[in-house]
């Protein structure tokens, strides 16, 4: 039967009806066919972004591994460009390569669509990054949204003009319009009653022309059909323009227009909600209703009335709610467009409200820093849709000490999310003032990075400092993390030393961080030297004490270190119990670095017990995780993957081996992690089919030429024919119409005839 799976991407769904745009979308396609990079360009409000996702959804399944948008518009440091493009295509900033050398390796073999959203303010950045994106991948195309062009090599530049303005046309013909249907339609659903009559025809026309066509102007005056005929808009729209005009008839650039109308909307919001939209300008991206009543509501605005002037924003299109993903999707998350927020900045007085801004965002982080360990999930759910808000803070704070306090406070968010971020902050801020903590976070972080060259001093100076100012919890986490460095540089005296002194000081005091560091340190350094009932023992202990103290991220450790001790032990049945349980761990925290070490470890364990297929799979699809995420393979594991991998490739043979293998590293890291905990079976050996070849499949069941599909795919009408090909033979099938009835489903093909 046809397997329908979702289609890889990031896209949001459209939230309201897409107007118009025909010849636009038809252009874009053009170009985008034409060429690789297509800048939409254009003022704000005139529907850039929107007309972008329309035109990438409308493509997404012409490209194998679908359409990605990444979002710029609430980034304002050029530097997290590229940190910004992982995270929006879901790669993870959390080991030793740099991030873009991750994007570009992800992206070298990808074909996908990528709309790069609100690229004005970062433009160098931006085109340096798509330049990069499209010398290294050559089966990416992208859609960049901009108020100017990138001005980058082989860039076709789209201008997108506003909405088609009405002529004096008879009623039937008005309503095709592409302004008045916008108009008619963002009325209706504010209303729940608007229709496009005679009586009220040419208020609409004369607010769409007097609107200039710009989605965005027409959108707000639409909604105030809830209290307001459409004459009635006009006129006090009218006389707005008029003062700013300064009487005359001449028209107005479009900046002005849309900026008149953002104040014809303010003014008639009441005076809460005028002082709350000024004030939601603070936030820097996405925020919650608790950071709403936290910062904003003093004064005027008092914390009771937060949710009904958040909905009445929201219900009048001055606020955005975006539904938020993952474990998130339970939460109300709001953000403003980004000219509402330019422009509620500009009414914002001096009330303080950044002092609180700023207040709030240091006490939430603190508590991070504090209780992240041991709620993890809570807290990593808490910060990745307010990142933006707190880079912010982090910039702000540049040269404060409480900066390094920030930096060193996100220390879990930096291990499980973005090392090499962590990284770039801790370098920048800790000559402010480097405390013991922030020296262990750095050196924490260095040793993630299998960087022994720079955790080694920082973690010596990080050592002198706890001593001179008498901190023994942070000295003893300080000693463990650099036995760990020791180690790895290969100085196994140094690293025996500092072990000792940090078990001496953790028996002396009941510290589960400082006792839990020890074990790690003990368990690492003995699967390094071949130790391996140490390690057992260590790692053992520190599960029993991660599970009693709720800490998820060592739990995962500490259970991914005994499996490997028992591997190399021979003991795989225990190998494979450990790694059972701390894959589902590993998958809630999200931590991949331990599910690329897990699926390898899984891998070894059938080829312990003679199932080499699944091995091969595994450990395919362990390697396209070391390379996603850019693992070097720590020392005390490489031997019994060593190991597995050639008594696989013996069982197999090579022709056999490198296929499965071939087929684990082109599995979803969500198929793998299944497969590895035996959610769903091993492939076949012609494995299904994969995703060009389900596009293909497709556009054949919906009758397409083998020339149409390749038109609507980008390919040549070769390769359409190659996949044909594929596709009747992996199914076993020998026509074209077997596959329109495959795609179709089960209830076909079960009663399909043989053709």
């Amino acid at each position: 039967m046809a397997t329908r799976s979702r289609r890889p991407g990031n896209l949001p769904a459209e939230a309201t009806s897409f107007v118009g745009r025909r010849h636009a979308l038809a252009e874009a396609r053009k170009k985008l066919a034409d060429g690789r990079l297509v800048s939409l360009v254009g003022p704000g409000g005139v529907g850039k972004t929107r007309l972008a996702v329309r035109l990438a959804t409308d493509l997404a399944r012409g490209f194998r591994d679908g359409a990605w948008l990444v979002e710029l518009g609430k980034l304002r440091d050029p530097a997290l460009v590229t940190h910004t493009a992982m995270a929006a295509l879901d790669l993870r900033d959390q080991a030793a390569s740099e991030p873009r050398e991750l994007l570009l390796r992800h992206l070298r073999d990808a074909e996908l669509l990528l709309v790069v959203d609100n690229c004005e303010h970062l433009l160098d950045a931006a085109a340096e990054l798509i330049g990069e994106v499209l010398r290294a991948a050559p089966a990416v195309r992208v859609i960049a949204t901009s108020q100017a062009p990138l001005r980058a090599a082989g860039e076709h530049v789209l201008r997108v003009p506003p909405l088609s303005l009405p002529a004096d046309d008879p009623l039937e013909r008005l309503r095709e319009n592409e302004a008045v249907r916008l108009f008619v339609e963002r009325a209706a659903a504010a209303s729940g009653d608007f229709e496009l009559t005679e009586a009220n025809r040419a208020a609409v026309v004369d607010l769409c022309r007097r609107l200039d066509g710009l989605p965005l102007a027409i959108e707000l005056a639409a909604v105030r059909t809830r209290a307001l005929a459409p004459a009635q808009i006009l006129d006090r729209l009218h006389d707005r323009f008029a003062l700013l005009a300064r009487g005359t008839r001449a028209a107005l650039p479009r900046h002005e227009t849309l900026r008149t109308t953002l104040e014809w909307s303010y003014d008639q919001l009441t005076s809460a909600e005028q002082t709350l939209l000024s004030r939601l300008s603070v936030f820097a991206g996405r925020f919650t209703l608790d950071d709403v009543e936290a910062v904003c509501c003093f004064g005027d605005v008092p914390a009771a009335q937060s949710v009904e002037l958040v909905s009445s924003l929201v219900d009048k299109s001055l606020l955005q709610r975006e539904p938020a993903a993952g474990s998130l999707c339970n939460t109300a998350v709001y953000r403003l467009h980004e000219t509402m927020r330019e422009y509620a900045g500009s009414t914002r007085s001096p009330d303080g409200l950044e002092q609180r801004w700023v207040d709030h965002y240091l006490r939430r982080c603190a508590r991070f820093g504090a209780e992240g360990r041991y709620r993890l999930v809570e807290w990593l759910t808490w910060i990745e849709p307010e990142i933006d808000n707190v880079r912010a803070l982090l910039r702000a704070l540049s040269d404060d000490v409480r900066g390094v306090a920030l930096a060193t406070s996100l220390i879990w968010y930096w291990v499980t999310r973005a090392t090499t971020e962590g990284v770039r902050w801790l370098d920048e801020l800790a000559p402010v003032a480097a405390a013991p903590w922030t020296y262990f976070a750095r050196g924490f972080l260095a040793v993630l990075q299998s960087d022994p060259v720079v955790a080694v001093p920082v973690l010596e100076r990080g050592v002198l400092a706890a001593r001179a100012a008498g901190q023994p919890d942070v000295l003893s986490q300080l000693l463990a993390m650099a036995a760990i460095a020791a180690n790895m540089a290969g100085d196994r005296p140094s690293a025996e030393r500092l072990l000792d002194e940090a078990v001496a000081l953790s028996a002396d005091r009941d510290d589960v961080g400082a006792t839990l560091m020890v074990h790690q340190a003990r368990t690492l350094n003995a699967l390094g030297d071949g130790d391996l009932e140490t390690a057992r023992s260590a790692a053992a202990d520190g599960a029993r004490l991660s599970r009693r103290a709720g800490d998820l991220y060592s739990l995962t450790m500490m259970l991914l270190n005994q499996g490997f001790a028992a591997l190399r032990s021979g003991d795989a049945d225990e190998a494979e119990r450990r790694f059972v349980e701390a894959l589902p761990i590993a998958r809630r925290i999200d931590d991949r670095v331990a599910q690329c070490y897990l699926l390898g470890g899984l891998g070894a364990c059938a080829a312990s017990v003679r199932d080499p297929q699944r091995a091969a799979q595994l450990l395919g699809a362990m390697d396209g995780l070391c390379v996603e995420v850019g693992v070097i393979v720590n020392k005390g594991m490489a031997p019994a993957l060593s190991s597995a991998t050639e008594s696989v490739r013996a069982a197999l043979g090579p022709a056999r081996f490198e296929s499965s293998l071939r087929d684990g590293r082109r599995m979803s890291r969500a198929d793998a992690l299944r497969l590895a905990l035996r959610e769903v079976a091993a492939p076949g050996p012609n494995g299904p089919l994969r995703q060009r070849e389900k596009d293909v499949a497709r556009l054949v069941a919906e009758g397409l030429s083998n020339k149409d599909i390749g038109a609507r795919l980008f390919i040549s009408e070769r390769t359409v024919e190659s996949h044909v090909r594929n596709i009747l033979n992996k199914l076993g099938f020998h026509s074209r119409t077997q596959i329109a009835r495959w795609v179709a489903g089960p209830e076909s093909t079960a009663t399909a005839p043989v053709t």
